[in-house]
């Protein structure tokens, strides 16, 4: 790119400036607030909800209307200091505009909602995930350096909202498998979970790929809530045999050629209201349904169309299964809530058959701490881990062709994430998180590029700074 040397530039200015911030921000606020106080229409740069302010009352006038756009700018460097692939350090950035309608506000449109996204996304070659080789791709960011558009739908509301349809190109990640405390944490497998991720084909529709599709939600109670999705089952396209976010490279070829993907999900959610005694938590019990291709993990077909191992020297084409599935459940509960802080806690997990899927089972759980240091409450420190069975049917290949070639081959077993992660909110517009990881057995232990080699464990440390214009 002939302008990847600016981005790179502005990356790591970035960076440098949010942690010069981290102890100059504080005291600069508590200046502010021994002197004479702006009018309150007028708050200082300190204590707006975004850096430029409201363009003279633009944004007001704008949202009064039923139009709010938000204009963010995520920048983070990350360096493997040990394992992995490539011990280098590598930088990300994204630029993310989003407008959201309030369509009976615009037009009287009753019930009707708008929305779109799009992502500038950069960075300087090589990424985090390539350098480690992992599974699980250590920046919930990292995607092919592109302008695209991501989601754009429209939505209408039935019966006092106890009904809404979405239609449009859509995300899965935006709705379903979600929970609030993983959100804090930098790996995408703490977003759209490798059991989905790594089965999927392509991917599934999760960023950076969304497809079209239609979303019907429905709230039986103030409690229990049900999601039903319907997407494309290919989000790359039917015709992709390359990298798929090349292949839909700016969002725009809106595929409709990959069969049909099927997501259902019912959300139980306890003491939500403000005024609730008890702890709050959300509970989930999802399920999915591919109609897609899926290759056998172990074995395919020779020319006569006998069936052989993976690994076998006759081996001719893909044996395929039509058809794939997946259930999943997703625990977040707070368990400890003090004056200005709290701790939540979460356990996401699933399964899926191992004849014709990289992962066949998928746990993760962790941490939040809200206002652990005093005097910081918006602050909060994440723990996650993540483990990823590579498939019984996966690992026999690998023993195939280890019995079949000989040493050296590197059999995969499965891959372990620890991410710890701190959150700390300069202003209301700015933040910045320390992020470290450490990645047992990336790739479950196989190095990507070369299968007679093993990988070995990787540590990983970066800062990320997001900007809210």
């Amino acid at each position: 790119m002939n302008d990847s040397k600016s981005y790179r530039a502005l990356a790591g200015a970035l960076v440098a400036l949010s942690g010069m911030a981290w102890a100059s921000a504080p005291a600069r606020a508590a200046d502010a607030g021994d002197a004479a106080k702006p009018a309150a229409s007028q708050p200082s740069i300190w204590e707006r909800s975004t850096l430029t302010g409201d363009w003279g009352g633009v944004r007001s006038d704008l949202s009064d209307h039923g139009v709010d756009l938000s204009l963010n700018y995520i920048g983070e460097t990350f360096g493997v200091l040990s394992g992995g692939l490539d011990r280098k350090q590598s930088y990300e950035g994204r630029v993310e505009l989003s407008v959201d309608a309030d369509l009976q506000k615009l037009m009287n449109w009753e019930g009707g909602k708008a929305h779109f996204t799009i992502y500038n996304i950069h960075n300087g070659g090589k990424d985090t995930a390539q350098n480690v080789g992992s599974i699980a791709d250590p920046s919930n960011i990292d995607a092919h350096p592109t302008t695209r558009l991501f989601t754009a739908w429209l939505e209408q509301s039935l019966f006092n909202d106890r009904f809404s349809l979405r239609v449009g190109q859509l995300a899965a990640d935006d709705e379903f498998l979600t929970s609030d405390t993983a959100a804090g944490l930098v790996n995408g497998t703490f977003g759209w979970a490798g059991l989905m991720a790594a089965n999927m084909t392509n991917g599934g529709p999760a960023y950076p790929l969304a497809t079209p599709g239609a979303r019907l939600k429905f709230k039986a109670s103030d409690q229990l809530t049900a999601l039903v999705g319907v997407f494309n089952g290919d989000p790359a396209g039917n015709d992709c045999d390359g990298d798929p976010q090349t292949c839909n490279r700016h969002g725009t070829k809106f595929p409709l050629d990959g069969g049909t993907l099927l997501i259902g999900e019912l959300q139980y959610g306890i003491n939500q209201s403000k005024n609730a005694s008890g702890l709050p938590g959300t509970y989930k019990l999802g399920t999915w349904y591919s109609d897609h291709r899926f290759a056998d993990q172990r074995y395919g077909l020779d020319a006569a169309g006998g069936v052989v191992s993976l690994a076998d020297p006759t081996l001719d084409r893909a044996k395929n299964h039509h058809g794939d599935w997946g259930l999943y459940g997703v625990a977040d509960q707070m368990i400890w809530r003090g004056h200005d802080s709290s701790v939540n806690a979460f356990v996401r997990g699933g399964f899926s058959p191992a004849n014709r899927n990289l992962l066949s089972y998928y746990v993760d759980g962790g941490l939040g701490w809200k206002g652990l240091i005093k005097g910081r409450p918006d602050d909060t420190l994440t723990l996650g881990v993540a483990y990823a069975k590579i498939s019984s049917d996966a690992i026999d290949a690998d023993r195939d062709a280890l019995a079949l070639s000989g040493p050296p081959y590197a059999v995969r077993s499965s891959e372990t994430v620890f991410e710890l992660n701190y959150t700390a909110h300069i202003t209301p517009w700015w933040t910045i998180q320390p992020d470290v990881q450490y990645i047992l057995h990336p790739n479950g232990g196989q190095n990507p590029d070369d299968p007679t080699r093993g990988l070995n464990h990787a540590f990983i440390a970066g800062l990320r700074t997001t900007i809210a214009f």
